[in-house]
C-alpha cells in the first residue's frame, strides 16, 4: 500500500458503478479522471455539474491524500471509496442517483 502524505497530488479515477433510476448523463462504466486540480477531458467520458458539485469537496481532500475511511467514504483504509450523486431518483424525482467509485493513484 502506498504511503500517502497530505499535500501530495494524486490522480483520481471516478467510475460509475451503479445507477438507481435514470441518469441522462452517465452510463455504468463511464469515468471522470482528475489530476491535481484538472479534469482531464480526453480521459473523461461524461461530466455532470450535479454529480461534480456533490463530490467536489471530497475530491479536493482525496486528491491531497486525505484517507477515504477518514472522510467516511470507505469501510476500511485503502485507495478506494464511494460517493453518490445528489439526485435521489424515484419516487422523489424523475431522475436517479449514480454511485461512483473513486480510486486514487500516484501521479508519475
Amino acid at each position: 500500500m502506498e504511503v500517502l502524505t497530505i499535500n501530495t497530488i494524486h490522480r483520481l479515477i471516478i467510475t460509475v458503478k451503479e445507477i438507481r433510476g435514470k441518469c441522462p448523463v452517465f452510463k455504468v462504466g463511464d469515468r471522470i479522471v482528475i489530476e491535481g486540480p484538472n479534469i482531464v477531458p480526453e480521459k473523461t467520458d461524461a461530466l455532470c455539474v450535479h454529480a461534480l458539485g456533490s463530490m467536489l469537496s471530497m475530491v479536493i481532500a482525496l486528491g491531497r491524500g486525505v484517507g477515504f475511511k477518514e472522510l467516511g467514504l470507505a469501510k476500511e483504509e485503502g485507495d478506494v471509496g464511494y460517493v453518490q450523486c445528489l439526485d435521489p431518483g424515484p419516487p422523489y424525482t424523475l431522475g436517479g442517483t449514480v454511485i461512483f467509485e473513486i480510486k486514487r493513484e500516484a501521479m508519475t
